[in-house]
Formats: structure tokens, sequence, C-alpha cells
């Protein structure tokens, strides 16, 4: 049977011609909010339940990232639909110089 969901990490390396270079912080949770939300990602606007996580739900994807942090260096991206994901995920890289890294394969892109 077919894998439905494809998990990503997205980060913010500090060159991204070398991956042993470590990553900076993609930024504060507000600011990760705020530059998701031009490319229609945002929280659901439903109370929060689950303590610790915060979920930004996309077109065909949710990012995922820890609550409790300052600084934010990574969020889980979870594929649903590549159709609609990839076009705008690619988009969300190129805008913020950011990459992502598939769980499975280790592929870094973006």
């Amino acid at each position: 049977m077919a894998k439905n969901k494809r998990i990503l990490v997205m980060m913010n390396p500090r060159d991204p011609d070398d991956p042993s270079a470590g990553n900076e912080p993609l930024g504060t949770p507000g600011e990760i909010v705020a530059a998701l939300a031009r490319f229609n990602t945002a929280p659901d606007g439903s109370t929060l339940k689950r303590v610790g996580t915060m979920v930004l739900h996309g077109p065909g994807y949710t990012i995922e990232y820890a609550s409790g942090h300052d600084q934010l260096t990574q969020a889980m991206v979870v594929v649903n639909s590549s159709d609609f994901a990839w076009p705008v995920l690619s988009q969300i890289c190129k805008a913020n110089g950011w990459k992502m890294q598939d769980t499975d394969s280790g592929q870094i892109f973006g």
C-alpha cells in the first residue's frame, strides 16, 4: 500500500551548500506565523488543546512546531496532498531562504 503522507523538516541552513554548517533559527513563533500567513497557512482558530505543539494548516499540508521556545530552529511539515502542497511549500522556502528535508530519504530541497 502506498504511503499517503510525507514528513518533512523545515529548516533555515547557515550555508545551503554545506549541510554540516548547521542551521539558523527560523524565527520566533510569531514571526513564523506571520511569514506563513502570506501563503494561506495559519492556525485553524480553535482553542489550543495540545500543550507544547502548535499546528498551522495550509493547502495540502500542516506545519507543526514546539510552542514553548522563543526561537524555533525547525518545524515538521506533513504533506497530505502533494498536488496542492508542493507549489506553496516551494514558494515558502524560496521567499524565506528555508529548506526542507525528507525524513525518509534525507534529501534536502526547497
